[in-house]
């Protein structure tokens, strides 16, 4: 499933490239597309691509520009030796974002399958961890967790830190479907009460199901319940901090990470589990996924079941526990000094009022060994996780889906727009990564001329190329909104000098709308009258360039995935340097999912001499 492994020189080489190509190139990266007529972008282009691609239709910019598996193009003019030389080289230096059983013309045969019978259920996925989430994360969900599963059991691991978990999708379905002792992480305490509610009503339907179809009997209740911890992940923080962070919601209560082991000393009774003692099947860890999405009736999971007759469901997970006869929680979630609910703050082990945590190593406990991963993990969140595994001895193994490039910091730009801000008052930390940022993280890029990423670069990264080339192929009519909100810049421009790109945000179906009736609704939202004249002529000469401006934005968009590989790949020599080996995983299809690249990675399993000496 990886892309091809490169050596340590050769990763630096492609860093070195990547540099190079992308500074060169610069000035259509770094550019704004609503800026198109008001900074003249199309005349920024040398003259000979101007002449080959101002009359390209939506279609051939997909097949001649943007598709890198397309080797049946077809030209009506000779292109410009710089312009074949550009996108080839583009397409070369970029990171495949496509599995190798899907590369060539015809796409999307894993979303297909996956959605053929329900377009918004994937069959790989049991019903139970498809409520409340959309077709995107199921398949997210699915395949990211049937990947850490293998991890664990590559690194002799039963326990997951999840990072930015938010409503608790992936950790239910690592914990419930999976059987891995799993802890959240999110900075939202909304989300995390969402998490806590939902995990409820999936252990209610699993007692309903019980009921339903082992007529009563008694089922063994092992196996961990996801635990959610509501807390900021400071990325200046050390990792000594992080695990107290983790422990204060890992270790309420009992002092033990449940279903840790080094050997597996408890295996939890899963899905799967249930689904070979009732049917004698044996399943490879590679289909434990698909054996989650089972019937009930055969697939059930039996974590936390305590009594025969639940009463009514649960809004929060929590509310059963003092129910007689109902569902019971783990021993480790309890009252925490506030007598809060413990899913939202579930630290019983520190202060309310100061908010510290005791770590268990600090009472002389050893701290369990866990894998990482974040889903999508926001700026420099991805980076501050990659730095932890890099530290922290009881880190093992990572998974790192990264996310929102833009608000990754940097030297240039260390405070990037949307950066999330840290809590009023954040716990005290060691704070050992203060001259850090998400961007450049290795010493060998850092050292490169022409590293530098702007702001537009890395937000451009983050857009789908697969999804915009599908649009141009069917000749949306949503393109022109390109030309609509480039031309509403220069009529805000001229109307006051002093307003450059400011946020107009989405109008619904713009494309259904003509421009005036668009300006009309976007003109208030920057504080000008919506009826300010406009010229009509000016207007409809723009509109007629509605082609030159697809095509220069399918020209910055080219780069977009070149610039998401050096993001990418920086983080890769960062692991490299501090000896770690790492590798890349087109795990997502990149239709379904455009921020599909895993960077996975592990530590080589202990001896048993060096066990000992950390506990």
């Amino acid at each position: 499933m990886s892309l091809p492994t490169l050596s340590a020189e050769q990763q630096r080489e492609l860093a070195r490239n990547l540099t190079h190509f992308l500074s060169t190139y610069k000035h259509i990266s770094d550019s704004y597309i609503i800026e198109f007529f008001s900074e003249n972008l199309w005349d920024t282009l040398p003259v000979k691509w101007q002449q080959v691609i101002s009359d390209l239709t939506p279609p051939q910019i997909a097949d001649l520009l943007l598709d890198r598996w397309n080797v049946n193009r077809s030209y009506s003019c000779v292109w410009p030796l710089s312009l074949l030389s550009f996108r080839a080289t583009a397409h070369a230096l970029a990171f495949p974002r496509k599995p190798q059983r899907k590369r060539g013309h015809d796409v999307d045969t894993v979303k297909s399958e996956e959605f053929l019978e329900n377009q918004s259920q994937s069959s790989l996925l049991g019903h139970i961890f498809r409520k409340h989430v959309k077709p995107k994360k199921q398949h997210e969900i699915q395949r990211l967790g049937t990947l850490v599963r293998r991890l664990c059991d590559l690194t002799d691991c039963n326990s997951v830190v999840d990072v930015g978990s938010g409503q608790g999708h992936l950790t239910r379905f690592l914990s419930f479907g999976l059987g891995l002792s799993v802890t959240g992480i999110e900075a939202d305490p909304t989300l995390v009460s969402m998490a806590s509610k939902f995990d409820g009503q999936l252990l209610w339907t699993l007692e309903k199901e019980r009921q339903k179809f082992q007529n009563g009997s008694q089922l063994s209740t092992s196996g961990p319940s996801p635990c959610h911890v509501a807390g900021w992940v400071n990325p200046k923080a050390s990792w000594e901090d992080f695990v107290k962070q983790v422990g204060s919601g890992t270790f309420c209560c009992d002092g033990q990470m449940p279903g840790v082991s080094k050997k597996r000393q408890r295996e939890p009774v899963t899905v799967v589990d249930q689904l070979q003692q009732h049917t004698g099947q044996t399943e490879s860890t590679a289909d434990i996924g698909r054996s989650a999405s089972l019937p009930l009736k055969d697939n059930i999971k039996t974590t936390g079941f305590n009594g025969d007759n639940p009463t009514s469901p649960p809004e929060i997970a929590v509310s059963l526990a003092a129910q007689p006869g109902a569902l019971s929680l783990p021993k480790r979630l309890c009252k925490n000094e506030a007598g809060q609910d413990p899913y939202a703050y579930p630290v019983c082990r520190g202060s309310l009022s100061t908010g510290g945590v005791v770590c268990p190593a600090d009472n002389g406990q050893a701290c369990p060994d866990f894998v990482l991963t974040g889903l999508h993990a926001c700026g420099d969140l991805s980076a501050t996780l990659l730095r932890h595994f890099s530290s922290c001895p009881h880190v093992r193994g990572i998974t790192s889906v990264a996310c929102c490039y833009m608000k990754i910091t940097t030297s240039e730009n260390p405070n990037p727009p949307g950066l999330i801000a840290p809590p009023i008052n954040p716990l005290a930390t060691n704070e050992t990564f203060h001259s850090e940022y998400g961007y450049p993280m290795s010493s060998w890029v850092q050292g490169l001329p022409g590293h530098q990423l702007s702001y537009k670069a890395r937000e451009g990264a983050c857009h789908a190329i697969e999804e915009y080339m599908q649009r141009l192929r069917e000749e949306s009519a949503s393109l022109r909104t390109h030309c609509y909100r480039a031309a509403l810049e220069t009529v805000i421009r001229e109307a006051q000098p002093e307003l450059r790109r400011v946020g107009v945000q989405t109008i619904k179906k713009a494309h259904l709308l003509s421009f005036t009736e668009y300006a009309r609704l976007g003109l208030p939202r920057v504080g000008l009258p919506p009826d300010l004249p406009l010229d009509a002529d000016r207007v409809e000469a723009m509109l007629r360039q509605e082609g030159r401006v697809v095509v220069y934005f399918s020209l910055a968009l080219l780069l977009a995935p070149v610039v998401e590989t050096l993001v990418l790949l920086d983080r890769m020599l960062y692991l490299q340097e501090k000896g770690l080996d790492s590798q890349l995983v087109p795990l997502f299809d990149p239709a379904f999912s455009p921020r599909n690249l895993v960077l996975m990675a592990m530590k080589p399993t202990r001896d048993k001499e060096t066990e000992r000496t950390l506990s």
